[in-house]
């Protein structure tokens, strides 16, 4: 990975990038639904499609569908929030293709990286009490830590402020073009880690750097 030394400061987002919990959500939410008796049929890039558009698009769209759901949604999210939390707990949560090596080779050369995340605290520590490789990631920038959620700058902001160095060169990753978004109101290069099938990639701004995953990275890339 001789790429990584062209950088001295690397910014991550979470879910979806560097752990599988897209997935986990999407299944929390699969499994809310049928505890009330409905079936949510999308598929997964379907709710990507939805849950990555903006804050509300997926409130929206299942009071859409489910004209007859009557309960509040801050009730309706903690049920999904405690059905997630079961499904990590259980072991389910897994590093996403490429994470591994990435992250043993950035912590073998001394670089400095970050992530900065939608996600709370307690969510994030739940998850790294069960893949012990995130601990080496030294810093961390949760929803508590900024005012302004993705597609606003704030999180990596706050992470350039505490952790840039004089002359840093910064690279940003993010799955979503919200968080796209998020990064191109810094000075770190984004790049965009997902499907090309993905259906909100029509979104994406012209000529964005982009990969399927972050193994598809060649090792003599000039980012």
């Amino acid at each position: 990975m001789k790429w990584i030394q062209d950088f001295q400061l690397f910014l991550f987002d979470f879910d979806g990038l560097l752990v599988n919990t897209e997935r986990l959500h999407f299944q929390a939410y699969i499994d809310m639904m049928a505890s009330r008796g409905y079936k949510l049929s999308w598929s997964f890039l379907r709710y990507c499609e939805v849950a990555h558009l903006d804050a509300t698009a997926l409130r929206e769209a299942l009071y859409s569908e489910f004209p007859d759901l009557s309960l509040d949604w801050p009730s309706l999210y903690a049920e999904k929030k405690k059905i997630y939390y079961e499904l990590v707990s259980e072991g389910k949560v897994e590093l996403m293709p490429g994470v591994e090596s990435l992250l043993m080779e950035l912590e073998k050369a001394s670089i400095r990286r970050c992530v900065a995340t939608n996600s709370f605290l307690d969510q994030i520590e739940l998850i790294r009490s069960k893949i012990p490789l995130l601990q080496t990631i030294p810093y961390w920038i949760t929803r508590e830590n900024y005012e302004k959620q993705k597609p606003y700058p704030d999180a990596y902001l706050k992470a350039i402020e505490l952790y840039e160095k004089p002359e840093d060169r910064i690279i940003g990753f993010e799955d979503s073009i919200r968080g796209l978004q998020a990064l191109q109101g810094t000075k770190a290069l984004p790049i965009l880690i997902c499907d090309a099938k993905h259906p909100l990639l029509g979104h994406a701004p012209e000529g964005v750097v982009r990969f399927d995953s972050l193994d598809a990275i060649p090792s003599s890339a000039r980012l």
